[in-house]
């Protein structure tokens, strides 16, 4: 465990008793991500834009296609999260071939990775918040596993079947979970009362929410693919990953990836309590089906035909069910009045 950040856990307990699980992983993550760059083989896990060019490019043409039929003007490319800014960089190639080329926005809190990313897309604008994006113009925002790094909160139904929230406290030197004393009995939804965990993100449908207001006031889209699910669902979600192997998540705050699975629903009703059109949420893979990946891939494998097993291994992984393909979900919401999104079509609710 980092010293410092051991160190700042401890007093924060020592302090004030245990801190809310949320509060933790806020604390972990934010360390985690402003010391290093966690992708790649080198690294904790591997992204989509990662694996292959396919993804991002078919992001990229996905944003193209609904900025001209949308009827073009100025618009600007947000993207939360970029990491190495791989999947800007592919999207943007695809949307300069399709004669859009719009001004870059990116929103990243890690100075490591956003220095990675002023190498791959030197012309993007930086941002720490999404406070400071452009409202003079429509945004195409794009998300690509952003939303499960957010802190999540969780109510656990204890022995005496009341409801508390969970904690992280220390024994001697080790974090570990407990459960808080106030009792949530009254805020539990009936469909989850049989359940043993409920877990929110509040900031995650508090971002979503500010960005889908402002998607409706200025125009625009957004597209989030994360793994997850449809809510609601009762179940404990939070893990660790640390050189590509899950581990416990209370074991090295700030040396590992905490995330959580993303439940759609809640961000889906918070875009269209905002005034947002939400489409039904789907798999990854149907997407990228639906935006042609078999035929990009195909043409890859045409250009480079030595390469051909490596890119249908690409393609596999990104949308078989045994793979990516169903755990991974995509959210399109857009401005009303803004057509419906490619893949999108004919699943508006």
């Amino acid at each position: 465990m980092p010293a410092a950040l051991a160190d700042r856990l401890r007093r924060l307990i020592a302090g004030g008793g245990p801190i809310p699980l949320a509060h933790y992983m806020a604390l972990a993550n934010a360390h985690y991500y402003a010391t290093r760059d966690p992708l790649g083989t080198g690294g904790d896990f591997t992204t989509a834009p990662e694996i292959s060019q396919m993804f991002g490019e078919l992001i990229g043409l996905w944003c193209a296609d609904l900025w001209s039929r949308a009827g073009g003007g100025d618009v600007a490319y947000v993207e939360l999260g970029p990491g190495r800014g791989t999947l800007a960089a592919d999207a943007l190639r695809a949307m300069a071939r399709a004669g859009f080329a719009p001004a870059v926005h990116l929103v990243e809190t890690s100075p490591v990775l956003a220095a990675r990313q002023r190498q791959t897309v030197p012309r993007a604008t930086h941002h720490d918040s999404i406070a400071t994006l452009p409202d003079d113009r429509p945004l195409i925002v794009v998300a690509n596993e952003f939303f499960d790094a957010l802190p999540v909160r969780q109510l656990v139904r204890t022995l005496d079947g009341g409801w508390r929230e969970r904690m992280v406290t220390h024994d001697g030197e080790r974090l570990v979970a407990t459960v808080g004393e106030q009792r949530f009995d009254a805020v539990i939804p009936e469909a989850l009362r049989d359940g043993d965990t409920i877990e929110t993100s509040p900031v995650a449908t508090g971002i979503l929410r500010e960005l889908a207001a402002r998607i409706v006031a200025q125009g625009g889209a957004l597209l989030a693919i994360d793994y997850g699910y449809e809510g609601p669902l009762a179940g404990d979600t939070l893990q660790a990953v640390r050189g590509h192997a899950f581990a416990d998540p209370f074991a090295a705050p700030g040396e590992q990836d905490l995330t959580a699975h993303v439940d759609f629903a809640a961000l889906a009703e918070a875009a269209r309590a905002e005034g947002a059109v939400a489409y039904p949420i789907m798999p990854q893979g149907t997407l990228l089906d639906a935006l042609g990946i078999a035929a990009r891939a195909a043409a890859l494998a045409r250009a480079a035909p030595g390469r051909a097993a490596e890119i249908e291994a690409a393609r596999h992984r990104l949308v078989a069910p045994d793979a990516m393909g169903t755990l991974f979900k995509a959210l399109a919401l857009t401005a009303p009045g803004w057509p419906a999104p490619a893949g999108f079509e004919r699943r508006q609710e």
